[in-house]
């Protein structure tokens, strides 16, 4: 059995890993499929390791197999297109 995701339970934990790595939470959305989206960002641009920081810490805390959600984070500085390539290059 699959739990839905709240908002008051996820946005506290994006916030204080957004946090930890210097950014602040831009946005977040989280639709009725447990889809969630983040954008964070900070001075100078959020790269992708903050982005990969805070995926990590919604992973730590919050399990797939429970909640059964889809997770992106964005940086409000880099697009997706950027962000694949950036990965794709590190490979």
């Amino acid at each position: 059995m699959f739990i839905d995701m709240e908002k008051y339970e996820l946005q506290p934990v994006v916030e204080k890993a957004a946090a930890e790595r210097g950014c602040s939470l831009v946005h977040l959305d989280l639709d009725d499929d447990n889809n969630i989206e983040l954008t964070i960002d900070k001075e100078g641009g959020a790269d992708l390791a903050d982005c990969e920081y805070v995926h990590r810490a919604v992973l730590a805390a919050f399990d797939r197999d429970v909640e059964d959600y889809a997770l992106t984070v964005f940086s409000a500085g880099i697009s997706s297109e950027e962000a694949d390539e950036l990965l794709a290059n590190e490979k």
